[in-house]
């Protein structure tokens, strides 16, 4: 394996191999493998190519997969003139005015201007407001019960991310709960899939995405109008109200569509991952009683860098997203001596990053102590992504994972127990816990 610290990575590739191997095998049964058996396939190709491979695969055609901490590191340096945007990718779901469907420049200011109201300081600002959202969901969980984790979680994140997209609760977020869970999860599977040429009928996977976006975007559009209308709109710190603030270096604003685009993205992408994340974390300290004792025993006491390593540390042993794609826009790209052709995808294979025991000993461990009072090299630990295409929101979530979990730990007992772990369950976009993240709770007296 490549030394993640070695000065030059264009020196590590052997001299005779320019082109990275490639697996030996039908596309149906590559293409079956990478979307079915992903985990395990990754581990038998890992072991017999090494590092980089190529494979060829449907939707993506031939791609390469890279797991060393070294070229991911070249890959978070590389300019857009060398990589952009994977196609396809879920901005073909969410709109051409998504964050995740540009390149170049529109992506850079797009990221610089979200990146104000999810960072820092204007986390603080949101704080009660997830305590809140917490309480207001655990207040019907029941005691002594096995129940899922997965939907309060789900309607938690999503909550938090409308109030912090549009300020105060408004009448249209009733309606925008009952479409987006289903819009999400058909989505996130049919954003891969090329849209037929031909027309489809509307209870078609393609007919049913259409017209739960017309009636998202027909709410949304209602909530513009009123932010628009709102004399205070200048003072409001919403997201929204930020974006419809905003002027490009000509003085225009930007676009309602693409307004619209931008803010379902963010309600998608920040309210799904955020939600499996906190599931998972749950569903391994219901195995880990060692691990929940201490962090009891932290929260009575006001500290919070041991939950701030577990949380990490979840993110580390079941990570959400498993991959991170570019494309190569350059001709013969060079990776660390390894040449790309234009035109390749190159993923960034996120989960065997975490799984190796080279950069995680003992990887299979659920142990927050690697991270108490360490911080992890960039390249070794990407629950949020690589590079200039990591989640904007990434500061966003995991403060609110850890007032989430603090708001918990503090009103209620988790049980432990020596229940198996939970299978991944693959949805298109996120890994989530097949079960559901099953739980059983007291309420503290």
């Amino acid at each position: 394996m490549t030394d993640p610290a070695a000065a030059n990575p264009c020196e590590t590739a052997p001299p005779n191999r320019l082109n990275p191997p490639q697996v030996r095998l039908p596309k149906l049964v590559q293409g079956a493998a990478f979307a079915f058996f992903r985990r395990q396939s990754m581990r038998h190709w890992i072991n017999r190519h090494g590092h980089i491979f190529e494979i060829n695969v449907a939707f993506f055609g031939r791609s390469v997969i890279v797991s060393d901490p070294a070229l991911v590191r070249l890959m978070c340096t590389t300019g857009a003139e060398h990589l952009v945007a994977v196609q396809p990718n879920i901005g073909n779901l969410l709109g051409p005015g998504s964050v995740f469907a540009l390149d170049d420049g529109p992506h850079r200011d797009r990221r610089r201007l979200l990146s104000s109201p999810l960072h820092g300081q204007c986390l603080k600002g949101y704080e009660q407001m997830i305590v809140d959202e917490t309480l207001r969901e655990a207040a019907n969980w029941p005691e002594n019960r096995e129940f899922r984790i997965l939907e309060p979680m789900n309607r938690i994140a999503l909550n938090v991310i409308l109030r912090t997209l549009f300020g105060a609760e408004e009448p249209e977020f009733a309606e925008l709960r009952e479409i987006l869970p289903s819009f999400m999860k058909l989505g996130s599977v049919m954003a891969f899939v090329p849209r037929p040429p031909f027309r489809t009928g509307r209870h078609s996977p393609w007919g049913k995405l259409d017209e739960s976006r017309r009636a998202i975007d027909r709410i949304i559009v209602a909530l513009i109008d009123r932010a628009e209308a709102d004399p205070t709109l200048g003072e409001r710190r919403d997201i929204l109200a930020l974006l419809l603030r905003s002027r490009y270096d000509d003085g225009t604003a930007i676009p309602r569509r693409d307004i619209s685009d931008e803010l379902l993205t963010l309600i998608g992408a920040g309210h799904e991952t955020t939600a499996s994340a906190l599931a998972w974390a749950f569903e391994r300290l219901r195995r880990h009683p060692d691990v929940l004792a201490e962090l009891a025993r932290e929260v009575d006491e006001g500290g919070s860098a041991f939950r701030r390593a577990t949380i990490s540390e979840s993110l580390r042993v079941r990570t959400v997203l498993d991959v991170a794609g570019r494309r190569v826009r350059s001709s013969n790209f060079n990776l660390g001596g390894w040449r790309i052709p234009q035109g390749r995808t190159v993923f960034v294979r996120i989960a065997d990053i975490h799984d190796n025991p080279e950069i995680y000993p003992h990887p299979e461990r659920f142990d927050p102590n690697r991270f108490l009072g360490t911080k992890p090299a960039p390249q070794t630990w990407l629950p949020f992504g690589v590079g200039s295409r990591r989640c904007v929101g990434a500061d966003f979530v995991s403060a609110e994972m850890d007032i989430v979990l603090r708001t918990v730990l503090q009103n209620f007992r988790i049980q432990t127990d020596a229940a198996p772990d939970e299978k991944a369950h693959f949805r298109g976009v996120a890994h989530i816990p097949k079960l559901g993240g099953l739980i059983v709770v007291n309420r503290r007296r």
